[in-house]
């Protein structure tokens, strides 16, 4: 049993799809003080190779989300399949807008594409 497997037992125990917590509560569901590194965005993040617990509250079926550095907060909140959240969206639950994922791959990017580049260059430069 790795040392924050009880966070893993502790979210699949929850009925709720949000399961919002303060760093506190997740070192005394833990049992474990939090690493240095968790005082920064980028350790909360949802990348399976981030860290230890990454994996735990992946595993158990959650994703971070609302990550409050300053008030030391986070939102768990449990992942759904595309099905589930496309079924929700259609009775209105958890929040989805009904045309939820409409869009989805109707656009294509091509390769070597920079999106972030300005369509005009000279704007902003440009005296009236």
């Amino acid at each position: 049993m790795g040392k924050y497997a009880n966070l893993g037992q502790f979210l699949r125990e929850q009925k709720r799809s949000a399961v919002p917590m303060t760093f506190a509560e997740v070192e005394k569901v833990t049992g474990h003080p939090l690493p240095h590194s968790a005082r920064y965005p980028a350790w909360w993040s949802n990348n399976p190779s981030n860290n230890v617990m990454t994996k735990i509250w992946l595993e158990a079926g959650f994703k971070t989300e609302q990550v409050d550095i300053s008030s030391k907060k986070v939102v768990f909140r449990k992942v759904e399949s595309e099905e589930t959240a496309r079924e929700a969206a259609v009775s209105g639950n958890e929040g989805y807008y009904p045309f939820y994922g409409s869009m989805k791959g109707l656009i294509r990017i091509e390769p070597g594409v920079d999106i972030t580049k300005p369509a005009d260059p000279e704007w902003g430069t440009a005296s009236e």
